[in-house]
């Protein structure tokens, strides 16, 4: 059977399959027995003996039977050499005119095809197999003279067929805008990529180790809220149709964390995504993965001297040296020391060397946006901003780029932490802390306040503010209110944006390189 002319890559693929069913090959059969990752054909190989090609080829061995994507494929004639990819890495697979065979179900045959059209497995190989195809093989490993460990091949059994060819390997997905809408693309393409995403993996699963050897319950809250609140942002809006209400996609775990302490769960944490319907930049998505716990009768201090802990114990279970590169904001590596114990910082009085500002003394934002427009400092969208935000938008654009190691700011004007608890000597200041890394905020944790006037208070203000114009002000919510008034224990309340640490740890410097899909704006039909 000859394979049609065609004007584009995907009709000869095509073409191809056509061919494969018509040799009566299975195109996507059910399944492959894998016994072995391209890692662990790599790791067993370290400081083994093999037998010459020449050994391997005559004894038709089958101690090895990988999977993976072909990405990529030379042919010499009576050899051919290709790569196999899987999740864990590539090795390169060998096949032999004159001892491959193919599987075809269950059976092994030397060729397939009628008695009239008959084609080798070798050929098969050869002509039919494209770059971006499953195959599987059977065999025995080897070194080549050049020491490049090798399956050599004795069985190959077709697995699936791909239309499209793959992005160019040394150069891969160039197009960075189609690295994020074509993920799998740019995992198949980059190593380095598949490599940072099994880190994230890892790093999320020793979060979780980390909390239940410290005698943490996992719990899980509710993502569709009543009220949009637990930080000031702006929130997602829903519609509930069986109960005909507007909901929230929830902007942290905050409450239902706090009703637990009401119930009397004393260490509690929830791992999940929060969401926020404000800009996107590098260091801000839509939806991000948040981790906050609570535990009953610590303080702020207390969390501070945990968060050292959590790193510690991450940095050695990921075996992930101290000091390190980190990519900054201006996509440059600049050296940060992650080790403990880190610098604390007094908030306060840091906007005040930054800027001649002291934020704590102003109730007045008009008067706030008066002092800050005579100090020569622009901030955009400041003459919408409620005091609150008008005080954080000023740290972060004086203060914040300059915290390159990690550092603990702490003493807060209240108004910045509307569920933190006041200081018993200074009651406009709250007792809490961020931790700031490299310019990026990463922990925000506080001892909670417990006393339900208090928070009545704060979410009065905060929906002032809103029907002020602030779009990111705290709501209210007086079911939340309700549940204090049965009584709560003191309590100190922590969470950390993993997205960011991750991108940190893994040099980069924008979130959507550490999430695998992130939010695009989809292209029309016609393009």
């Amino acid at each position: 059977m000859t394979i049609p002319v065609a004007n584009d890559e995907f009709s000869v693929r095509l073409a191809r399959l056509s061919r494969i069913r018509s040799l009566g090959v299975p195109a996507y059969p059910e399944t492959f027995l894998k016994t072995h990752s391209a890692e662990r054909v790599l790791a067993d190989a370290e400081g083994k003996e093999f037998r010459t090609a020449e050994e391997v080829m005559a004894s038709s061995g089958t101690d090895v039977s990988l999977a993976g994507r072909v990405v990529l494929f030379r042919s010499f004639g009576k050899i051919a050499f290709a790569h196999l990819q899987d999740d864990t890495g590539r090795v390169q697979v060998m096949f032999s005119r004159d001892n491959c065979k193919i599987r075809v179900g269950g059976e092994i045959r030397d060729s397939v095809g009628p008695f009239e059209d008959v084609v080798t497995a070798f050929k098969f190989v050869e002509k039919l197999v494209d770059l971006g195809d499953f195959i599987g093989v059977r065999g025995e490993t080897f070194r080549t003279h050049k020491g490049e460990v090798t399956v050599f091949a004795t069985e190959v059994e077709f697995l699936g067929k791909a239309f499209r060819p793959l992005p160019e390997k040394f150069h891969g997905l160039a197009d960075e805008e189609a690295k994020y809408r074509q993920r799998y693309l740019d995992l198949i393409s980059d190593d380095a990529v598949m490599k940072r995403f099994r880190f994230r993996s890892d790093f999320v699963r020793k979060l979780r180790e980390f909390y239940w050897k410290e005698g943490f319950v996992e719990i899980e809250g509710q993502v569709l809220t009543n009220a949009a609140t637990g930080a000031a942002a702006k929130p997602y809006v829903t519609h509930q149709e069986a109960l005909d209400i507007d909901v929230f996609l929830r902007i942290s775990h905050e409450i239902p964390l706090k009703l637990l302490n009401i119930a009397g769960m004393e260490k509690i944490f929830e791992l999940g995504k929060a969401f926020r319907n404000e800009g996107q930049d590098p260091s801000h998505l839509p939806e991000h993965l948040h981790l906050e716990h609570n535990c009953s009768y610590w303080t702020f201090r207390d969390n501070m001297a945990f968060t050292e802990k959590m790193f510690d114990y991450l940095f050695d279970e990921l075996k992930l040296e101290r000091k390190r590169k980190i990519r900054n904001k201006q996509n440059e590596l600049v050296d940060v020391d992650f080790t403990t114990p880190w610098k604390r910082e007094d908030y306060i009085e840091l906007v005040k060397r930054d800027t001649g500002i002291d934020v704590s003394a102003y109730d007045d934002v008009e008067k706030l946006r008066a002092d800050i427009a005579a100090k020569g400092i622009a901030i955009e969208g400041a003459d919408k901003m409620g005091l609150t935000t008008l005080i954080d938008y000023l740290y972060k654009k004086m203060s914040r780029p300059k915290l390159v190691n990690p550092t603990f700011l702490y003493n807060y004007p209240i108004q910045l932490k509307p569920f933190a608890r006041r200081n018993d000597e200074r009651p406009h200041h709250a007792d809490a802390f961020q931790l700031v890394v490299n310019g990026w905020e990463l922990v925000n944790s506080y001892s909670e306040l417990v006393d339900p006037i208090d928070q009545a208070e704060r979410f009065a203000a905060g929906e002032k503010a809103l029907s002020e114009g602030d779009e990111e002000a705290m709501t209210g919510d007086a079911e939340f209110v309700r549940a204090m008034e049965y009584g709560m224990p003191p309590i100190s309340g922590w969470g950390m944006g993993v997205d960011r640490i991750i991108a940190l740890l893994t040099e980069q410097n924008n979130l959507r390189d550490v999430v695998l899909f992130p939010l695009m704006r989809p292209k029309t039909q016609e393009e």
